[in-house]
């Protein structure tokens, strides 16, 4: 029986895309909702689980394993043609896989609540009957990420690491509910054929130049003269695909999301390379990415820079910087500019068993606040230039969070202020292409 009903990526305010919702709403509102409106998400969740035998269907037409979610749905099918940025988009099953792990995580419900443990076991069993095996590991071949200026590419970075969180995701859920996933087709020997492949997945690295490419030889593509064409944005109006497919040039932050979603597999370091490589080859002629930027400059410390980006991610629509408001809001830069503040700023992590911040102020704000729920509880966190101060409005349970690493308790009428802690990158501010600076 299908529940309830998808949101489109306009929601309810226009009809641009036609109602149709994509996986940047589990990816991007999804995430928003079930730190603010957890009951939101949850029906949300239940209906994409209810749309499985369609991913069922869609798996067997590509002749691959379990369940392939629609990349462009409205009723759980896929009714995108034939395209390389739908079609070839995998990543869109561990974009689902992680919205169902990251509302079980984040309110503590079980991920049989929401229908969770069947998505994320059918949609596992895509990626070992996709994966290309040579000596250096597992390969998938002829992916999209979420940047659609660099289609059908071997070993997207992104989709990698994703599918790896994915599979780990998986096995550790069927080990929690051994005679749920029995039910479900699942034994011993798939789930260590789960872990196997995620440990093999090969991610490509660019030693010489110290960074990730984005997918495989990335960073052997000529590079795009920014500089004799400043005012030639959005580069798909200007330039057909095949001149730009295999440029160095970025329409939204593809490696530099997986630096966010997929944290642990990067060091400081790699987060300050990586950060100023892409900076200076991403055009965002996509509103999802000025968010991600914000949240992942945050994180390399360049504080200023993500508020810039932050201020673009919130005015998309308000000062109609795409040129297409007219056609509905942009749902997810909404939800976007939230996590820009919250993740960006605040430096949240919720991915994690105990709620994470790591709160940093830009040079022209004096105060950042917001609140969201975590496993019951409603937090308010505050910061200004004397400390973050964290506040439980609503819950009877004491929570743990760790500030800047520190773990400090916070119970019910017991707020707890923890010092601002200082932090320089360790690259000096990165530029971006020119004529697309944040639009703030």
């Amino acid at each position: 029986m299908r529940l309830g009903c998808p949101l489109g990526a306009k929601g309810l305010t226009g009809t641009g895309y036609s109602g149709h919702t994509f996986w940047d709403v589990e990816g991007f509102v999804l995430p928003v909702l079930t730190l603010l409106r957890p009951d939101a998400a949850a029906r949300l969740l239940r209906w994409r689980a209810s749309s499985l035998d369609d991913a069922r269907e869609r798996a067997a037409v590509l002749d691959v394993q379990g369940a392939t979610f629609a990349w462009r749905t409205i009723s759980g099918r896929e009714v995108s043609a034939y395209w390389p940025a739908s079609t070839a988009a995998m990543h869109v099953n561990a974009d689902i896989a992680r919205a169902c792990d990251h509302y079980a995580n984040v309110t503590g419900e079980p991920l049989e609540s929401v229908g969770g443990l069947e998505v994320l076991v059918e949609t596992a069993r895509l990626w070992p009957s996709i994966a290309h095996v040579d000596d250096r590991g597992r390969h998938f071949l002829g992916m999209t990420g979420p940047d659609e200026y660099t289609g059908v590419v071997d070993d997207n970075v992104f989709t990698n690491l994703m599918a790896r969180r994915h599979l780990r995701q998986a096995a550790t859920a069927c080990e929690r509910s051994w005679d749920l996933a029995r039910d479900l087709g699942v034994d011993r020997e798939e789930v260590a054929e789960w872990r196997r492949v995620a440990d093999e997945i090969h991610v490509p690295y660019d030693a010489a130049l110290g960074v990730h490419p984005s997918n495989e030889n990335f960073t052997a593509y000529r590079e795009w003269r920014f500089e004799d064409k400043p005012d030639q944005y959005p580069v798909q109006e200007h330039a057909h695909y095949a001149k730009f497919y295999r440029r160095q040039v970025c329409k939204q932050a593809d490696l530099v999301q997986a630096i966010w979603w997929c944290r642990d597999e990067f060091t400081d370091e790699d987060v300050a390379r990586d950060v100023d490589y892409y900076e200076a080859r991403t055009v965002r002629d996509s509103s999802l990415s000025a968010a991600v930027q914000a949240v992942v400059c945050a994180q390399a410390g360049h504080v200023d820079l993500a508020l810039r980006y932050l201020r673009e991610a919130a005015f998309v629509d308000l000062r109609d910087l795409q040129d297409d408001t007219v056609q509905g809001l942009h749902m997810a830069s909404i939800a976007g500019a939230w996590m820009a503040l919250v993740a960006g700023l605040g430096g949240m992590r919720e991915d994690h068993e105990v709620l994470e911040l790591s709160p940093r102020l830009p040079t022209s704000l004096s105060r950042t606040a917001y609140t969201l729920r975590w496993r019951g509880s409603l937090l308010s966190v505050e910061t200004t230039a004397s400390g973050t101060s964290l506040r439980v409005r609503e819950g009877d349970s004491p929570l743990e969070i760790q500030v800047d690493g520190r773990t400090v308790r916070v119970a019910l009428g017991e707020p707890v202020t923890v010092d601002l802690r200082e932090s320089a990158p360790l690259l000096d501010e990165p530029t971006q292409p020119v004529g697309r600076e944040p639009r703030d």
